[in-house]
């Protein structure tokens, strides 16, 4: 409602996926900013991210036309190489650009447990290629050395081969990120950014703590119960809808004195929005809290 009030446009994401993951702003066509952290003061102050603008036109268009194909629900096919878009390329480019690495793979990764890749890093690593992980790792293996960042929160997806190429962006190697969701990263080489990224990663690698074997990734349903008890805790904490609505409308209405609204369209729409709102951020909140959690 605040963002419409000033002429923001806000387009829902379609249903086709478990969620819209990917973060990234693409300033007048002309400048990229991915991001593997969200616009929030815990990811901005309190977590250990990473983010790369870019003027490259091949990926600033390629980004224009995923944000164009999605906003408009419509397919989008992947045009460079370069582009990770879950789970349209990205499992096959990284699989590419981790079994490129030919000394050394340095991984933030918050929890890794899809088993393809994780025999791809064993399959490196038996190759005679250091592979460190701060993060989790949901396989004991003796030559994947995993530590567990210290004093921050981990909210990076970053994967640094041979200290000349990088990946950054919003998917983990899990199963769900790379196949189930939007997400969006990039592969690039930058020696200033790369080495400035690499010596962050040695910093905290020195910090960090033996990590402990994570838990594979499982499914499990809250309970009806506890969802309710949840659900009328929370309803009897939320500020009416009533007020928002009419300073929404007033502001909507001015200069439009003569509009003829239909006020059951009204109520329908204003419905429809507040479900899909409640649904779609308690959904972010509790995929968030899980990601915490393990990390």
């Amino acid at each position: 409602m605040r963002f419409l009030s000033h002429g923001i446009t806000v387009a829902r994401t379609a249903d086709d996926l478990v969620r819209y993951h990917g973060k990234m702003m693409i300033v007048d066509r002309k400048e990229l900013y991915l991001l593997s952290f969200n616009l929030t003061h815990l990811d901005i102050e309190h977590s250990r991210s990473f983010g790369v603008v870019t003027r490259n036109r091949q990926l600033v268009q390629e980004a224009g036309k995923l944000f164009d194909s999605d906003t408009r629900r419509q397919s989008y096919e992947s045009g460079c190489p370069n582009f990770l878009v879950s789970p349209v390329n990205a499992r096959k480019q990284l699989t590419a650009f981790i079994r490129g690495a030919k000394q050394e793979l340095l991984i933030y990764d918050l929890k890794i447990s899809d088993r393809t890749m994780i025999r791809l890093l064993e399959e490196r690593a038996k190759a005679g290629v250091r592979v460190r992980v701060i993060g989790k790792l949901t396989r004991k293996n003796s030559k994947v050395e995993v530590k567990k960042l210290q004093g921050i929160r981990l909210h990076a997806r970053v994967i640094i081969r041979d200290r000349k190429h990088a990946f950054m962006g919003s998917q983990s190697l899990r199963e769900l990120e790379l196949d189930g969701r939007r997400e969006i990263g990039i592969l690039f080489r930058d020696p200033k950014v790369i080495s400035k990224m690499a010596d962050v990663f040695d910093q905290d690698w020195k910090k960090g703590a033996v990590a402990t074997l994570a838990a594979a990734d499982t499914t499990t349903a809250a309970p009806a119960k506890a969802a309710k008890h949840v659900a009328r805790s929370i309803a009897k904490k939320i500020p009416p809808v009533a007020p928002i609505m009419e300073q929404a409308l007033a502001e909507a209405g001015k200069g439009n004195a003569d509009a003829d609204l239909d006020f059951k369209k009204v109520e329908l729409t204003v419905k429809e929005a507040v479900k899909d709102a409640v649904k779609e951020a308690v959904q972010g909140i509790v995929e968030d809290a899980v990601e915490e959690s393990r990390a």
